[in-house]
């Protein structure tokens, strides 16, 4: 269990945060690794730190996953680079934080076609390899706690993710022939870049102090404490090889008990 030795994953997003762990953690168990994030210089020093420190081979690639041309570039360049991809970690987010009836249009669009739409296409191609390869797939998607719930003022953010969970349950489905499955870890609150932007802006919107909204955001836990990336990248590393499709089409809330189910 936890042996990724051979295997090829891309990850999105994944030069920082949440990305990063899981590529390091994949790393750090054999894996080959395909780091393809909005920022080519971070993604190529994350690639060449990993090869160096693991012995792994790791390939830092620019990806926009507004733009389907950039992902079929990253999916051919993996094939090119490695002749197979095993693993897609669907990380890459943004958030924007604004009251429904104040909220743009071109924000809406963005925050879907981000999250929801970079994640159907980069899982089309990666699929379209795994079928051909005919071996076993995963698909993991870093959904979020907002999966399953709502929360103020993140309309197009909850919207987005109740849509990636819909998504994994129809990958699973269709993928099942293949020996391709997917699932979707649902994060609480984890302390990276993308949560600590958040408190100012919720406290902007919310007229709270910033002290206030991070105790809003830890109230619901059992300790009061933030999930870390290492609670998330244990979760994926968990998903990526487990054996069989006996979990395909599940996902996982990692929240400290924020919202069991």
């Amino acid at each position: 269990m936890f042996d990724l030795a051979g295997k090829v994953v891309i990850i999105t997003g994944g030069a920082r945060g949440i990305g990063r762990g899981i590529a390091e953690t994949f790393a750090r168990h054999g894996a080959n690794t395909v780091i393809a994030d909005l920022n080519l210089g971070e993604a190529e020093d994350l690639a060449a730190m990993i090869t160096s420190e693991t012995g792994n081979l790791s390939l830092g690639l620019r990806l926009n996953v507004e733009s389907e041309e950039m992902i079929k570039y990253v999916v051919e360049r993996a094939m090119i680079t490695f002749g197979q991809i095993d693993i897609l970690v669907n990380n890459a987010g943004i958030q924007t934080i604004s009251p429904v009836e104040e909220f743009e249009l071109e924000s809406w669009n963005k925050m879907i076609n981000v999250h929801l739409t970079g994640s159907f296409l980069i899982s089309k191609y990666c699929m379209q390899q795994m079928i051909k390869s005919a071996s076993s797939g995963k698909i993991i998607t870093i959904g979020s706690v907002h999966s399953v719930c709502a929360s103020e003022n993140k309309s197009a953010y909850v919207s987005a993710k109740h849509a990636q969970l819909g998504l994994t349950r129809s990958l699973a489905v269709e993928g099942g022939k293949h020996n391709i499955t997917a699932n979707l870890i649902a994060p609480g609150y984890v302390w990276t870049d993308l949560v600590r932007q958040q408190i100012p802006l919720r406290a902007a919107a919310e007229n709270l102090s910033e002290s206030e909204v991070k105790a809003s955001m830890l109230k619901d836990t059992v300790d009061g404490e933030f999930s870390t990336i290492d609670d998330i990248a244990n979760t994926a590393l968990f998903f990526a090889t487990f054996s069989g499709n006996a979990l395909t089409g599940q996902s996982l809330i990692v929240s400290h008990g924020w919202n069991m189910q």
